[in-house]
């Protein structure tokens, strides 16, 4: 195999939401009231509802910019690729970036969706199926081999969230984003038995919860006036606390068919969580009377979590010790983090450097996603059209040129900066 032979699946991008979304897909009745995106007259662009206004509509959708300009902007649609927004330059920007498939997380009403709990019970139901139904419909529908479906939930209310689960599953969907710390946002935690329906729901469904990292609007726990450089390199292992949050849940040893993906979450860290969550089982389950039923914990933990990277030297080198069927590969399109569209040079430089042989390079490329997410891209079209290079050859003529495209100029912004933002998008007043 070389570079160009590669099928890329990622299991983390990004969609910044269009304007006109809720246009097919909410009751007449609600339009008037529902998140609206607002041009502002210093040129920003910012989705308000209701009280709340969401100051970056595009928060770090830095894809193709200079690292100059890297950041918690941008602030206008202006001041990104069309392909964040618009589905079909997205796709060829995928080309160019030879990406076959994607999962795509929300951005302004948070990554669980905790925007639209109103007072209104119906209206906030109403707005989380406009949301999917766009997302299902529209963006993924658009191109059905291209992305993977994946809803947002009720996280206000277990009962109407398991419905919601079972809803879109009729639509084909095997995916759920939530938050990696319901307790943090003022809901019953993972071990507590309100979250049954659930659990219920998404086995019965075969679905795929997702917990990305900063998805309770809190993603650091340093210094409010420490710089960024302690959040970026935090951010991967902050959701260290909810693989272990989830790993001694009662869920995970009541239901054999949950999954759960650690989204963006980096893989380095899991061969010593794993040794440190065995120790601690043979030291104390004793007086804890934690009881896996004659496995360990790091067997469990391979039944039931997804874990990604995007470039992960030490990850890679210990796949074998997470797991080679645990592991999927992620671009965070348009995110910093992501190398759009050299994702595919980066991730060879990885995969050469380690020697890792062509079956695990697909497992950890494509298949597992997969498999983990009932996904079948090959039913709309062939393996020979998938690869990376013949992505790249379809998109021949695009231009993904670097280019300066920031008409606001900031300061470097602290770890304060950034939960605070965290905190508007998800609804985290805490």
């Amino acid at each position: 195999m070389n570079k160009d032979d590669m099928i890329l699946i990622s299991v983390d991008d990004h969609t910044v939401e269009p304007p006109d979304m809720f246009r097919n897909h909410l009751p007449k009745k609600y339009i008037d009231d529902a998140p609206h995106l607002v041009h502002n007259e210093d040129g920003s662009d910012t989705w308000q509802f209701r009280d709340t206004i969401i100051p970056n509509v595009a928060l770090n959708a830095v894809a193709g910019r200079p690292k100059e300009e890297y950041g918690l902007e941008p602030q206008g649609l202006d001041e990104i690729r069309p392909g964040c927004y618009n589905v079909d330059e997205r796709i060829k920007d995928m080309n160019a970036g030879g990406i076959l498939a994607s999962i795509c997380f929300p951005s302004f009403p948070g990554f669980a969706g905790r925007l639209f709990a109103t007072e209104d019970r119906d209206f906030s139901i109403a707005l989380v199926q406009a949301y999917n139904d766009w997302h299902i419909d529209e963006w993924c529908g658009a191109y059905p081999a291209r992305f993977i479906p994946m809803a947002i939930p009720v996280i206000w209310d277990a009962e109407e969230c398991a419905k919601e689960v079972r809803r879109v599953a009729k639509k084909g969907v095997h995916a759920l984003t939530f938050t990696e710390n319901p307790a943090a946002m003022g809901y019953p935690s993972f071990h507590d038995d309100y979250w049954k329906p659930l659990w219920d729901a998404l086995c019965d469904t075969n679905t795929v919860m997702n917990v990305h990292i900063g998805s309770s609007g809190r993603l650091a726990i340093t210094a409010p006036d420490a710089p960024m450089d302690v959040m970026i390199t935090l951010q991967p292992m902050n959701i260290v606390q909810a693989a272990a949050d989830l790993l001694w849940s009662k869920p995970i040893k009541q239901y054999p068919d949950l999954k759960i993906a650690l989204s963006e979450g980096g893989t380095g860290w899991i061969p010593y969580f794993l040794e440190r969550a065995d120790r601690t089982y043979e030291m104390h389950s004793a007086w804890t009377h934690q009881d896996f039923k004659g496995k360990l914990p790091s067997e469990v933990f391979r039944e039931h979590f997804l874990t990604c990277f995007i470039s992960d030297k030490v990850g890679v080198a210990l796949r074998n010790e997470i797991g080679i069927d645990n592991i999927c590969w992620e671009a965070d399109y348009p995110h910093s983090d992501s190398m759009w569209p050299s994702a595919p040079e980066e991730l060879w430089d990885v995969l050469a450097l380690n020697n890792v042989p062509d079956d695990e390079i697909e497992k950890m490329s494509y298949q597992n996603a997969m498999r983990w997410y009932s996904f079948d891209p090959f039913s709309h079209i062939t393996e020979a059209q998938a690869t990376v290079g013949a992505l790249r050859k379809a998109a021949e003529g695009h231009d993904v040129s670097i280019q300066a495209l920031s008409k606001h100029q900031h300061d470097g912004p602290s770890v304060s900066d950034f939960n605070a933002r965290a905190k508007e998008l998800t609804g985290n007043k805490d």
